[in-house]
């Protein structure tokens, strides 16, 4: 069949169609089908049919069609009776609507008129809007540069009303420096008034203003006047610091200080008036105060002073020495403090007490060791320059005003310890007043106050060399001393060795928490020379038992007084414990050999022998019955003769004990030699019913320990 004509179809609104193109186009989705018309044509290409009809199976209309055979021109047919009868009735439609069309056109137009005005008077709104731009920012422009004029304005407005509040002259201000008396308006005037001095002196500006040369008058004429009353004002408070019984640091506190601020003025605007003040003021305080109120006590403080040791108070100067010219002695209870610290030591624990009252110590007739006169009076020094250093620094803004006031207290003190010093020969107060002025710098220096740091350096260096005077005198005592002058035929302690042990104790207590090495050089120098003479004074017995009990006792009594003293005996304490020992064994073996010289020869010569060895001169049992025999028959009576030696040898109860207990063991250590040597000789069993048990001599020693 050969291809259809070409088909020209008219739409609704008057176009053409293309039929062919359309069919063609259809038959794309046929795939398969035949068409009857066109089975034959070669200008339809099939290719690519299937898949395209495989993928319409999903619309529901190509589905029908293809369920139910139609052919397709037939429903193109149908289709194109549609679309013709919808555009008829389109055109029915449009021409019911022409009327409301014209309207609509009419309207679009009128709105289009409308719009055109609107965009000429929105384009009239632009304009005038640019010009009012540009007119608020011409405004702008000028508010900012009157805000510039404006904060200009107000900046000199406040330097000009500064300069004129500063420079100005008040009437009230005139009424009280002139008029008024000095009080606290007073001082905040003068405040003012320096402010407006200043003012004037150091701006360059104000010195070239013409507002000066009216104001400079008058400012001038209110500073003398300020100034000369200022100093009325400060002179009479020094006049009144001048009276007596006046309380001064009251004064300087409550009184002084509440217009310190004038001080000031005049150290800024009348230098001259200044010194002349601060000069008036170091007299009063150095002559007139401080200096008589130190000389007055120091004057009662003399009054109080127990004389404790003279020149002649030394260890190795013999006790009796008694004269026509000698000097009353004290009594005893103050003579036994030149050597022994006893309850002066509590001094350094009351330190920081109030200083004395003399009048007070006097009406009861109280008398103290120079030390304690020592630390009250530098007590009061120290609280008293306390206060007025951190016054003078406070007062007058000057540290150094301090040692000007001080110059005199010192020199009157100076003066009273150069007289005290070189009669000083309390070795033991001069080591307490180094201590206590040890203790001073120490509270000093808590304090934070420098300033008697140079004078208590000053001290202390004063009192070293004489503690080291008055110890060498000590010991060229002992090193000097006359055995013979000092001997007494007595065993018991000699009081030189007393002196030396209360004397050594008392400095070895004093060094405890200081480790000064030169100190115990020098107690070690004075042990060398007591050990000496000791041996001097032992050598004038004849016998040399009571040599060593001599010896020992001393020793002893040594011993316990450094013990006493505290747990630190020093090496001087260990050196005499050593000697207590070697002469307490020395003299366990005289004591033995006094009673049982026989039996202690013949343990140490013969009972260590061997009689299978010995073969020439063997112990028999005729060389130790006489032995054994003597010592059982007056063993007991002989330990109570030793027991009654020991008693009134020794004057310590307990050493004599401890050395009777000794002894009595060494002879139990010699009996049991013999007894074992008695077994060893042939024939020896048969003096066994004259040997003493050892169980009964062992009873025997524990019967006098139990004296203990």
């Amino acid at each position: 069949m050969s291809a259809s004509p070409t088909n020209q179809v008219r739409g609704p609104y008057g176009e053409t169609n293309d039929t062919s193109k359309a069919g063609f186009d259809l038959g794309m989705f046929v795939g398969d089908l035949a068409f009857e018309e066109d089975a034959s044509s070669e200008d339809v290409s099939l290719e690519g049919l299937q898949q395209e009809l495989e993928e319409c199976q999903s619309d529901d209309v190509v589905a029908n069609i293809l369920s139910k055979g139609t052919k397709l021109r037939e429903y193109t047919k149908g289709v194109e009776n549609d679309v013709r009868q919808v555009e008829l009735d389109s055109i029915q439609d449009y021409i019911k609507e022409s009327d409301n069309l014209v309207s609509l056109h009419d309207q679009i137009r009128d709105c289009d008129s409308i719009l055109s005005q609107m965009e000429t008077l929105l384009s009239g709104f632009q304009v005038e809007i640019g010009s009012i731009s540009s007119e608020i920012k011409s405004l702008q422009e000028k508010s900012m540069d009157m805000g510039l004029k404006l904060k200009n304005r107000k900046v000199a407005e406040l330097k000009l009303a500064r300069f004129v509040e500063d420079i100005i002259v008040p009437p009230r201000m005139v009424d009280i420096i002139v008029d008024r008396e000095v009080n606290d308006e007073y001082m905040r005037t003068l405040e003012i008034l320096s402010k407006k001095l200043k003012f004037v002196e150091v701006d360059p500006m104000v010195k070239s203003s013409k507002a000066l040369k009216d104001v400079q008058p008058e400012l001038e004429r209110l500073r003398q006047k300020a100034i000369s009353k200022i100093f009325e004002f400060v002179v009479q408070k020094l006049y009144s610091l001048r009276k007596p019984k006046t309380n001064i640091q009251i004064l300087q506190q409550s009184v002084l200080l509440k217009y310190k601020y004038a001080i000031l003025f005049l150290k800024e605007h009348g230098k001259e008036v200044y010194t002349e003040v601060r000069g008036a003021y170091i007299d009063t305080m150095n002559k007139v105060v401080l200096s008589a109120h130190f000389r007055a006590y120091i004057q009662a403080l003399e009054k109080l002073q127990m004389d404790i040791a003279t020149s002649s108070d030394l260890i190795g100067v013999e006790a009796r020495v008694t004269g026509l010219f000698s000097r009353g002695r004290e009594p005893l209870k103050n003579r036994s403090a030149v050597f022994a610290l006893g309850e002066r030591i509590s001094i350094l624990k009351e330190i920081e007490q109030p200083a004395l009252i003399p009048h007070i110590a006097e009406a009861s007739s109280l008398k103290f060791p120079y030390e304690v006169l020592f630390r009250s009076l530098h007590k009061l020094l120290m609280d008293t320059a306390t206060s007025e250093y951190l016054f003078c620094d406070d007062f007058f803004g000057e540290e150094t005003i301090f040692y000007d006031i001080f110059a005199g207290p010192f020199s009157v003190i100076d003066e009273h310890f150069s007289s005290i010093l070189p009669n000083c020969f309390d070795a033991i107060g001069l080591m307490l007043m180094i201590r206590i002025v040890h203790q001073h710098q120490l509270i000093m220096s808590r304090r934070r106050i420098p300033c008697l740091d140079s004078y208590l350096d000053k001290i202390n260096i004063s009192l070293w060399p004489r503690f080291k005077m008055v110890f060498d005198m000590h010991l060229n005592s002992l090193r000097t001393a006359n055995a013979k002058t000092l001997w007494e035929d007595d065993v018991h302690p000699h009081y030189v060795m007393r002196r030396y042990a209360e004397f050594t104790a008392s400095l070895v207590h004093l060094n405890v928490e200081y480790g000064d090495g030169q100190l115990d050089l020098n107690l070690e120098r004075l042990r060398m020379a007591v050990d000496d003479l000791l041996n001097r004074l032992a050598q004038m017995f004849q016998r040399p038992k009571l040599q060593t009990v001599f010896l020992i006792n001393n020793y002893d009594m040594t011993i316990s007084v450094l013990k006493e003293a505290g747990t630190e005996g020093g090496r001087a304490q260990l050196h005499f414990e050593e000697l207590l020992r070697n002469n307490t064994a020395t003299f366990v073996e005289e004591l033995l050999l006094e009673h049982f010289r026989d039996i202690i020869l013949f343990v140490k010569t013969r009972a260590s022998e061997d009689p299978n060895i010995n073969q020439e001169n063997p112990v028999t049992v005729a060389d130790v019955e006489p032995l054994v025999k003597d010592f059982a028959s007056r063993w007991k009576a002989a330990i109570e003769l030793m027991h009654k030696d020991v008693i009134t040898s020794f004057s310590n109860f307990l050493c004599g004990m401890e050395i009777l207990r000794a002894a009595l063991t060494q002879l139990l250590l010699y009996y049991t030699r013999l007894s074992d040597c008695i077994k060893r000789v042939p024939g020896g069993s048969a003096l066994n019913k004259d040997l003493v048990s050892i169980s009964s001599i062992m009873y025997e020693i524990k019967k006098y320990s139990r004296t203990f």
